[in-house]
């Protein structure tokens, strides 16, 4: 057997894809996280919209997921999900959150942490119908992260959703569902480099702009 099958430890590759230098580097991080982006999207990463999102509850038990960004602007950073699912409760009591891009093929990552808050209901409804109308059947049919018996519950709720709403446009926003904005504190860049000498430029909110620091890797 291969021995890096048996143990991680001697799982190991060399990140040489690029550099991140202060002088290249723009004085806010939406300028640079829109051309990360449309990198990671023209480099053909399968989704590379995901991205881990990471929530504490009212307790402080952190929790950590994949979703997926649905939209970005110099505001912040949107998803869209249940409202009365894990998250959506640990948003409710606690809400901070923090976002992770993992780009490993292009040797990149984005780590984003900040507050999060409710997205307008219009906005959350207008995302809503421009979902394919299998997803807002699916909206309906799932109540994120309850127990369930078993899968033929969840398709028999489906299928309910699909009789009382036969037409795409038939289907309304559910109550219980909508987006989020994160609204970010600091946004961090990595870019990986050999020799595990990375590159690490963190951008901090402040009263007047933004504060960009290198951090040592």
């Amino acid at each position: 057997m291969d021995r890096s099958l048996a143990d991680p430890a001697h799982l190991r590759i060399s990140y040489d894809r690029g550099e991140l230098a202060e002088e290249s580097a723009p004085a806010e991080p939406f300028a640079l996280f829109t051309s990360w982006f449309a990198d990671a999207v023209s480099a053909g990463l399968p989704e590379p919209n995901a991205m881990v999102l990471a929530t504490a509850s009212a307790d402080g038990e952190p929790r950590a997921r994949t979703v997926l960004l649905k939209g970005f602007k110099t505001d912040g950073f949107r998803f869209f999900t249940n409202h009365s699912s894990r998250k959506g409760r640990d948003l409710a009591a606690n809400p901070r959150a923090s976002l992770l891009f993992p780009w490993h093929p292009i040797h990149r990552q984005v780590i984003v942490g900040g507050s999060c808050e409710p997205l307008p209901p219009e906005e959350s409804a207008a995302y809503f119908r421009s979902r394919p109308y299998g997803s807002q059947l699916g909206a309906w049919a799932s109540h994120q992260s309850a127990v369930i018996a078993d899968r033929a519950e969840l398709e028999n709720r489906f299928a309910e959703s699909a009789g009382r709403w036969p037409e795409a446009d038939s289907v309304p926003v559910p109550d219980f569902w909508g987006g989020y904005l994160v609204v970010p504190d600091y946004v961090e860049f990595w870019q990986g480099r050999p020799d595990r000498l990375h590159d690490r430029l963190r951008y901090t909110r402040e009263s007047e702009g933004w504060l960009r620091e290198r951090l040592a890797p």
